[in-house]
């Protein structure tokens, strides 16, 4: 079983059609069994066509999470139900955040959710930095600093919440459990720049929450391996928050999508690297 692996690929962000088709073309030349899209994919009003486009080039299922510039232009419930009606529509795209546990090819297990920054670690109540969210989504758009952290927090703790009992079902079903997810839910894991991010970014790249569930859930099934990825943050890097959990962040470029990496899980194995990256 070959899993490929993109993330923050912002396709809206491409010139033109050919550019997207030369994306797609490198995405299909991996060979990879299925893919695991870790959001960021485009805006909202693009989001579908592309996701659509993705699972034409492709082969086997494609499993995806939304990342936060997925909203970008609607309401977060306005992105979700256009995403529930193309679904009803396909075959092969699956919304893990709307999906119970995915056991594919050899007893790996697949769980995610979009995740979101609760803005628990860093300083959220000082830092100068604002994202576009805070501007370009609804729910987000025009809140004073308490209420936008209130407002990131709770939905930090609806994404975890909607994590932990899948998370707890695929490690009860599986010793290998592959988690996605878009914002990184380690301190350690929102790499930017070859760094852990400084506390004026952490609030809105890291997710606590998210991270305790599944350090919780890895503490509990100590057998059971994780192998968590993530985007977001734009720096590419690895840490291991535990002896049994790996996380990759996915580094990324607007304008410049790549894919990841393959990983290889044929014949029970766990990949200790991935098949290829970048390129």
């Amino acid at each position: 079983m070959k899993l490929g692996w993109v993330s923050d690929i912002h396709l809206d962000c491409l010139n033109d059609d050919l550019a997207v088709d030369a994306f797609l073309e490198d995405v299909a030349s991996r060979n990879a069994d299925a893919w695991l899209i870790g959001g960021d994919i485009a805006e909202a009003s693009s989001v579908v066509a592309y996701l659509q486009r993705f699972e034409l080039a492709t082969r086997g299922t494609v499993y995806f999470v939304l990342g936060n510039h997925d909203f970008y232009g609607r309401s977060i419930e306005a992105v979700q139900r256009q995403i529930r009606s193309a679904l009803s529509r396909s075959t092969r795209l699956v919304w893990l955040s709307d999906a119970e546990v995915q056991h594919v090819d050899g007893g790996l297990v697949i769980v995610g959710d979009d995740g979101w920054a609760d803005a628990r670690l860093g300083d959220a109540r000082g830092t100068p930095v604002l994202l576009k969210d805070f501007f370009l989504i609804r729910e987000l758009a025009g809140l004073s600093r308490p209420s936008l952290i209130h407002a990131m927090t709770a939905l930090g703790d609806a994404a975890a919440q909607r994590l932990e009992p899948k998370l707890c079902r695929a490690a009860e079903s599986s010793d290998r459990v592959v988690v996605l997810t878009h914002v990184p839910p380690f301190r350690e894991a929102a790499w930017y720049d070859g760094r852990m991010s400084s506390d004026e970014f952490l609030p809105w790249f890291s997710s606590r929450a998210m991270g305790e569930v599944i350090l919780a859930c890895a503490a509990a099934h100590p057998a059971v391996r994780f192998l968590v990825l993530c985007g977001h943050t734009h720096g590419p890097g690895t840490c291991e928050p535990a002896r049994n959990v790996i996380v990759h962040t996915a580094g990324a470029e607007y304008g410049a999508p790549r894919v990841q990496a393959v990983f290889d899980f044929t014949e029970g194995a766990w990949p200790s690297a991935p098949v290829s990256q970048g390129g």
